[in-house]
């Protein structure tokens, strides 16, 4: 049974070695934290990871060096409108020798995929990675692959608005624990990017390894060891179930996308230095975690009503229970 004391160790390990992270991702990209640190807790909680944001805001420089600070099997695609699905999963391919098809391992075959601007290769190939993302496995001509342990999927999707993008089907989409979105970086960081830039002359920047699988692993046992109360759970469900009956909205929050947010809530906790969750950890997360899994109505696009303006609205609607600590 685990005490008190060693989920306090585990928890200041977890803390030191995503500031590590944290570190080596800051020698390459300049702000975006709050982005970072939503990654990480992704990481922790065994999510799927989609940024989006405007072309020229460091989305795959950012995930590139996430990959590069641990040290786990790595493999990026970039996803084009003539990328088919076999592309990915990998395929059935004829053997001369012996006369008999074999199985070829496509890139997903890897503890984390890159999967850069997904939403620019047609759906056939977007969905593809479904199976992987949901079971950790691919089934090709009626046969089961298991993929590696830990699996995990950083995509970077451009905004829909933008030329040559197709839209995430709504059951991929709903397999991404979170979206995060990067935003243009203020002035002064600008500022600062480009000075960095000059300083550094033509040398380029180096991410060392600082966590490896085993560490990952072990990070994301300790999160099984934060406990959440009936209050915070009955929360969750009651944010879930008024995204269903909202008047914008066509489709709600998922089963799968509580399951998420609660387990993010408890990865927060878990970096924060607490064993338990209380309501702010699911409040802070709540918008990544569930706002792009709702279908709004089509008439909220002419308005630029998006899932995160309704979620924020339900945010400050719904009571927040009180918080309770380690006694509850």
């Amino acid at each position: 049974m685990t005490t008190p004391a060693d989920h306090q160790l585990e928890s200041d390990r977890a803390r030191a070695a995503l500031s590590a992270v944290r570190g080596e991702v800051a020698k390459t990209v300049v702000g975006q934290d709050s982005a970072v640190a939503g990654i990480l807790i992704a990481l922790l909680c065994r999510g799927h990871i989609l940024l989006e944001g405007v072309p020229g805001v460091a989305k795959t420089l950012l995930v590139r060096s996430v990959a590069a600070a641990l040290a786990v099997d790595t493999k990026r695609v970039q996803f084009t409108p003539d990328l088919m699905p076999g592309d990915v999963t990998g395929s059935l391919v004829f053997d001369n020798a012996t006369s008999e098809f074999t199985f070829r391992e496509g890139p997903v075959f890897t503890n984390m995929l890159l999967a850069d601007e997904i939403n620019r290769t047609p759906p056939k190939t977007q969905a593809a990675l479904l199976e992987a993302m949901a079971e950790q496995q691919v089934s090709i001509d009626g046969e089961t692959h298991r993929l590696p342990s830990p699996f995990i999927v950083l995509a970077t999707d451009n905004p829909i608005e933008y030329e040559g993008t197709y839209p995430l089907p709504e059951a991929q989409l709903d397999r991404f624990a979170v979206k995060v979105e990067l935003k243009y970086l203020s002035e002064q960081e600008e500022a600062s990017m480009l000075r960095r830039r000059l300083d550094r002359g033509s040398a380029e920047p180096t991410v060392d390894a600082v966590v490896d699988a085993a560490d990952l692993l072990a990070m994301r046992e300790a999160v099984e060891q934060v406990s959440v109360h009936e209050d915070v759970l009955h929360y969750v469900v009651s944010l879930a179930t008024a995204t269903r009956s909202h008047p914008q909205v066509a489709v709600g929050a998922s089963p799968r996308a509580e399951l998420d947010l609660v387990q993010l809530a408890r990865a927060r906790a878990l970096v924060s230095g607490r064993d338990y969750v209380i309501p702010e950890d699911v409040k802070a997360l709540a918008v990544p975690a569930i706002a792009h899994r709702i279908s709004l109505r089509p008439e909220m696009w002419v308005r630029s009503v998006h899932g995160s303006d309704v979620v924020g609205q339900l945010l400050k609607r719904l009571p927040v229970p009180r918080a309770r600590g380690q006694g509850q």
